[in-house]
């Protein structure tokens, strides 16, 4: 009887850990189930795996291991003027621009949506064989979003409302170019992705009025100090962006325009030769106009934008002293202009060709610069540190053809891009002087082998 029992209560006692066993791997696989619906219904993980193999005739100013393209050297002459030491071709290939993503979408409270993206990819950090590629931030921001909004007593008139707050695209930066090298068109086109809050107001189904506060991290003016966002921090005035889109059809077009006003110099020297603060500030507007056409495989887009110290957009562009006589020890300062124009056309999609044509001229200063410290008007101004300050103008051509198949995607691209310089400037209120203009050219050949997932 003892041994009935006993074979009984271990029995009941196997049953229930046998039972306890089985709620406990249920509730984990609706706990694993829950996640996967979870991930499933608001995260959209994104990347790809890039490499470039990259052919130039010329040495040239490039970032991102000679990846991110901007201008041919001038000519450099050596000793006896029998060679122009810039004349050297070179090749490389690197996969450093692999990027990876996650777009956030699908929360809802009440009639408030939200989401988020963030963006990274493999960034610079090459020093010849032995360099890294560093990971970077790209993208990184929050979106909150009202629809259905009533425009007045009407019902059928509604607009809808975004708010993005955190670093993305820059609104000059985020219309580009048919390419697939990485500049996407910089110099020509803007080019930045900075900290920002932006909201885009939509009115009925043709129009979109953006406006926004911007700020500076990575892409920034210059100054006294070289590039830096201190001169922003110290300004205390965001960069101010409000423009118009039109949509109908295929058709896109877009106008707006940014203020940035920004601090050069926190202290200097008045009449008495003692240190002491000063409210020196340059002001400058950039506008822009941009097009865009689309049917079906065929695709046209063009801008063209009128920089003033246009340095942060990494335009050709900058900004020098006018005036250094006031008794308070502060400057006067005077924007350098440019004009930057491109237009490509794309057509295909299995096979993919596609055309991109730019053009920049330097346009001068609004104003005479003067001289401080004995320096002559080549030296004492702020110019892109990717630029050079006595580029007159420059062109690029670059036609390309590419094949998509599912995930991945093969092209060939040829880049021509000529830079005319000069011997000797001045920047002055009629415009830019030069002496000597001299045309140089580089030919870059370049490949490009992605898969997508």
């Amino acid at each position: 009887m003892r041994r009935f029992v006993f074979l009984f209560l271990s029995v009941l006692l196997s049953s229930a850990v046998v039972s306890a066993a089985d709620r406990e791997t249920a509730a984990g696989e609706k706990k694993e189930s829950a996640v996967k619906q979870e991930l499933r219904n608001h995260f959209k993980f994104y990347g790809f795996v890039r490499n470039y193999f990259a052919f130039d005739t010329r040495e040239s100013v490039a970032g991102s291991g000679d990846l991110f393209y901007h201008r041919p050297l001038d000519v450099k002459m050596n000793e006896d003027g029998s060679q122009d030491l810039n004349a050297v071709s070179s090749f490389r290939f690197l996969a450093l621009t692999t990027r990876l993503g996650v777009d956030v979408s699908g929360y809802q409270y009440g009639r408030t949506k939200f989401g988020a993206k963030v963006e990274t990819d493999f960034y610079a950090g090459l020093t010849g064989s032995t360099g890294v590629a560093q990971l970077r931030l790209r993208q990184a921001y929050m979106t909150i979003g009202w629809d259905g909004l009533s425009l007045g007593d009407r019902t059928d008139r509604t607009a809808s409302v975004t708010l993005k707050l955190g670093q993305a695209w820059h609104p000059l930066a985020a219309d580009q170019p048919h390419v697939t090298s990485l500049e996407t068109g910089a110099p020509f086109n803007a080019f930045s992705r900075t900290p920002q809050v932006l909201m885009d107001a939509a009115f009925g189904r043709h129009f979109i009025l953006t406006a926004g506060a911007i700020w500076q991290m990575q892409y920034s003016s210059t100054g006294p100090e070289g590039n830096s966002a201190n001169y922003i921090e110290y300004g205390c005035t965001p960069e101010a962006y409000l423009g118009l889109s039109f949509k109908s059809g295929g058709f896109l077009g877009r106008v707006g325009a940014s203020v940035l006003s920004i601090k050069p110099r926190r202290t200097g020297v008045n009449a008495d030769g003692v240190t002491v603060k000063v409210s020196d500030r340059i002001t400058t507007v950039n506008p822009y106009i941009y097009l865009q056409y689309t049917a079906r495989k065929f695709e046209v887009k063009a801008k063209t934008i009128y920089s003033q110290a246009g340095e942060h957009l990494y335009l050709m562009s900058g900004y020098g002293i006018t005036d250094n006589t006031a008794a308070d020890g502060h400057y006067e300062y005077a924007p350098i202009q440019a004009s930057s124009t491109w237009a490509s056309v794309s057509y295909g999609s299995k096979w993919q060709v596609m055309l991109m044509g730019g053009y920049i001229k330097n346009l001068g200063a609004t104003e005479d610069f003067v001289n401080t410290a004995g320096k002559t008007d080549a030296d004492d101004f702020y110019f892109n540190s990717n630029g050079a300050k006595n580029l007159n103008s420059m062109w690029r051509i670059i036609p390309t053809v590419a094949y998509n198949v599912g995930k991945f995607t093969l092209a060939l691209e040829y880049n021509i891009t000529a830079a005319q310089y000069g011997d000797g400037l001045s920047y002055n209120a009629r415009g830019l002087s030069l002496d000597g203009l001299h045309w140089v050219y580089n030919n870059r050949v370049q490949m490009m082998v992605r898969f997508t997932f």
